[in-house]
């Protein structure tokens, strides 16, 4: 930002006033309140120490403000000179500080439009907000939520503007300036190494996953580009690594834009604190405590134990501590009486908690594809035979293994397989062109193995989903013909256990897919070019940077954490997920083949998939094939209740198409999105245009819906459903029995199936690290942020977006009677009935804690 113009100024007691004002009127009496935010390590941490600060603080000149005119001096057609004022502390609350500043405001100084403030002191300060009292038409309010650096790291004051919003073309003439020289400033120059304090926005390709200079066994493929199509994340600018030109090296912090780190302010509980501490302390405690990696478990009662004795952790003697532990995870960790030591023990899942057996049950394996983890894989069967489009040179013959005739017997009375197609009632989870191309790599990995799969399923008459044939194929290995075997539910004991070990397997790819797709690629990953580009190129003050604020928050700074210690080479996803070392290049392969913007607005995702055909008498527009579809039918109401809080608020600010093809900000926005986020796609024909107030409805209404109902659909049941990990596993370790059967092998698993089940199951290091981090993201933190209950201020202060606003939180209340009202309907079979859990993860509210339901704002964990 360029250097505020200098001002003459004279000190009065108690405040700074500016000479020179022409004005024969009485200036306006004003009073600054200043709410700085108490954080960890940062403003007002030494105060046990005298200092430079303590001798700032004690002369009152910790904060200096200038306010600044929205008009030009109409004499000059230049800029008002700013009045200026030191803000002195007068109150400390809990977790607060007040400060205040009188100013005499000339009576011709016009509408204060923004606020220039700088920080005094060596250390930064979390502003939370700032509000001017004393003019006729009522208080001016900023809404600042923003780290102010010491002048010390930075010499150039932060500008903060007063919550009305405001078009490019409507921005008053004393605000243009900043308002461009803002965006100049958060977009940086693209070079060098950024630092803490920061908040320059910009592009890079994943080129930080892997650790080359450690280990070469820890390198990874560039993602982004040409060979490894991928979104774009927020540029660091680290050295590259030694070993490896194109990786960038690896650092203990993760730069991020200042602005988008809140594990200082937020409370002691917040999920990123929870998480960073499972990362860092927990999971080397495991690992210490769990010795051999590929031990399993031999029983059942084995598994049962975690949520019983628990384990016993012998924590590093560098790497953690107990307090830190049972403060941060108190859910996990419980000290035990007469112990020195810690103990991991799980809370038990209300899945398993209601129903023990409940993973064991096909119907159940079937009803979770609709109301599960993974609501988002299930497709409709409209072509038969199933058949790949891989190279069947390379991959054996493309025509499934799973006939006509094994179909028809099993829903023989029914229908024909036919009948079953044009009546829609056959479905599937298809993973086996995404992962055939993995299985030779993945199987060179110690302790894991990998097919492609095939799961087909039937719609009864009573609207359930019932499994009818699970095929695995191996593609031609080390000189070896392809491998392809069909499972299907037996009456025979052999049978029936080798159809449990093919569900293992399906559902290791099935958990494989969610993590890496539906969860991480699809909401996660997608949005941080969204962020970037909001904040590139919509000025704070534009409403729809307002409006898409509250999305954002929180998820550039998990997403940090995520490619720190999760999704790097070697973190939890690749030693303990199906695709291992692969993992994402998997997620890179089901970017280039399947992520289309335009489908994931819910409505376009569902008739994608054939879930859903088009009719304009149903209610959405959208007739449902399976119409107790839990995720589906709470999504369409939580879907529309965001359009329609998006119409409101875009109609108001864009009230003709004019006004959107003229919004240079709005326009270079979304290009920026297509061409550089998301740039490896920019060509595809599909991107939705933005030349009306529909177009960009749509657009917002699909970032929204996968910043919130997206995101927390795939996320805050991951340890209801997955705690229990037999229900999902997320790795299968052994190959089928029946692949290639020596004569010790089979009698072993004739002997006792049970056994080789367990085997095939995660490890005990791999169970546990799992279950681990899956309850912390499960978490809702106390000051959890949910979609539609707070307003934020700059919307409060506009009457017709208040109401608008309040409008929404009506339809989002009411959507929490429906679904209670769903989830009590004995009719519904997928979302209600012995032993099942409720439907709720679509309900927007939630109490703090694992409770499977509660939408959030943001990807906030």
């Amino acid at each position: 930002m360029s250097k505020p113009q200098n001002v003459r100024i004279a000190f009065v007691p108690g405040n700074i006033k500016a000479e020179g004002t022409s004005s024969t009127e009485k200036p306006t009496s004003v009073k600054a309140i200043v709410t700085v935010k108490l954080t960890v390590g940062g403003f007002l941490s030494d105060v046990l120490v005298l200092n430079k600060d303590d001798i700032t603080d004690w002369l009152g000149k910790t904060l200096l403000l200038e306010l600044v005119s929205a008009q030009l001096d109409p004499k000059t057609g230049l800029e008002k000179e700013t009045i200026k004022g030191y803000a002195q502390q007068k109150s400390h609350d809990e977790g607060e500080v007040k400060f205040e500043s009188d100013f005499e405001v000339p009576s011709d100084f016009g509408e204060v439009g923004a606020i220039f403030v700088e920080n005094e002191r060596s250390k930064e300060m979390y502003l939370k907000d700032i509000t001017l009292n004393g003019f006729p038409n009522g208080p001016v309010n900023f809404s600042c939520d923003s780290w102010v650096h010491s002048k010390d790291d930075y010499p150039y004051k932060r500008v903060f503007f007063a919550n009305k919003s405001y078009l490019p073309s409507e921005t008053p003439k004393g605000l243009k300036r900043l308002r461009e020289q803002e965006l100049i400033t958060l977009r940086g120059n693209g070079e060098g190494e950024r630092k803490t304090h920061e908040r320059v926005y910009d592009y890079d390709v994943y080129n930080d996953l892997g650790d080359p200079d450690s280990s070469d066994d820890l390198k990874r493929p560039v993602l982004g580009g040409k060979e490894h199509p991928y979104p774009r994340r927020c540029r660091t600018g680290r050295p590259r690594s030694d070993k490896d030109p194109l990786s960038e090296k690896r650092s203990s912090n993760v730069y991020i834009p200042r602005d988008e780190s809140f594990s200082e302010v937020k409370q002691l509980t917040f999920s990123v604190k929870a998480l960073s501490s499972v990362l860092h302390a927990l999971l080397p405690s495991l690992e210490a405590a769990i010795v051999d990696s590929e031990l399993g478990f031999p029983y059942f009662t084995a598994i049962d134990s975690l949520f019983n004795e628990g384990v016993d952790l012998t924590p590093p003697k560098k790497s953690q501590n107990k307090v830190s532990l049972l403060n941060i995870l108190p859910r996990l960790v419980k000290a035990i009486t007469g112990a020195q030591d810690d103990v991991l023990r799980f809370e038990t899942p209300e899945t398993m908690d209601r129903d023990k057996f409940f993973w064991f049950r096909d119907e159940e394996f079937a009803r979770q594809t609709l109301a599960g983890l993974n609501p988002y894989s299930i497709r409709l069967v409209t072509e038969w035979p199933l058949k790949s489009k891989l190279d069947p040179k390379i991959y054996g013959p493309q025509e499934s293994a799973i006939t006509t005739e094994m179909i028809e017997r099993e829903i023989k009375g029914f229908c024909s397989v036919e009948e079953a197609i044009s009546q829609k009632k056959l479905y599937i989870l298809d993973y086996h062109d995404l992962l055939l191309p993995f299985v030779s790599k993945v199987r060179e990995i110690k302790g894991t193995t990998l097919y492609g799969s095939r799961t087909l399923f039937f719609l009864t008459p009573e609207g359930t989903l019932r499994p009818l044939a699970i095929e695995l194929t191996r593609p031609p290995l080390n000189g070896k013909p392809q491998w392809r075997e069909v499972f299907a539910p037996c009456w025979d004991a052999t049978g029936v256990w080798m159809w449990r070990l093919a569900k293992a397997h399906v559902l290791a790819h099935d958990s494989g897919y969610h993590q890496l797709v539906s969860h991480w690629l699809r909401t996660h990953c997608c949005t941080e070019p969204y962020i970037i580009a909001t904040n590139r190129q919509l000025s704070a003050i534009h409403p729809i940077y307002r409006l898409l604020l509250p999305h954002f928050r929180f998820t550039m700074e998990i997403n940090a954490l995520a490619r720190e210690a999760l999704i790097n080479a070697g973190g939890i996803i690749e030693s303990s997920f199906s695709p291992g070392k692969y993992s994402m290049e998997f997620s890179s392969v089901a970017y280039d083949q399947q992520w289309q913007f335009n489908l994931e607005a819910l409505p376009a995702d569902l008739v994608n998939r054939g879930l859903a055909v088009e009719d304009p008498t149903a209610p959405h527009g959208l007739k449902l094939t399976i119409e107790d579809y839990p995720f589906a039918n709470d999504g369409l109401l939580l879907w529309d209740a965001i359009k329609e809080w998006v119409s409101d608020y875009v109609n108001y600010y864009y009230p003709n198409a004019t006004t959107i093809e003229s919004d240079q900000e709005l326009q270079e926005w979304w290009t920026e999105i297509r061409t550089v986020g998301h740039g490896d796609k920019k060509d595809e024909s599909w991107w939705p245009v933005l030349n009306t107030s529909k177009d960009l409805i749509q657009i917002i209404t699909t970032i929204v819906w996968v910043t919130s109902g997206h995101h927390a659909a795939v996320n805050f049941g991951q340890y209801t459903y997955a705690g229990y990990f037999p229900n999902r596993p997320t790795i299968a370790r052994n190959n089928m029995p029946s692949e290639e059967p020596s004569d010790e092998f089979w009698t072993k698993f004739l002997r006792k199936p049970e056994g080789a089940l367990l085997q095939c199951f995660p490890s005990k290091i791999q169970a546990t690290k799992v279950m681990a981090v899956l309850d912390v993201l499960s978490d809702h933190s106390p000051d959890e942020e949910y979609l539609g209950k707070a307003i934020e201020p700059a919307w409060a202060e506009n009457p017709y977006i208040n109401a608008a606003f309040e409008r929404f939180n009506g339809k989002l209340k009411k959507l929490e009677g429906i679904i209670d009202e769903r989830n009590a309907n004995r009719d519904l079979k997928n979302r209600s009935g012995a032993g099942i859990v409720p439907y709720e993860l679509l309900k927007p509210f939630s109490e703090p804690g694992v409770t499977g339901k509660g939408v959030p704002y943001s990807i906030s964990i």
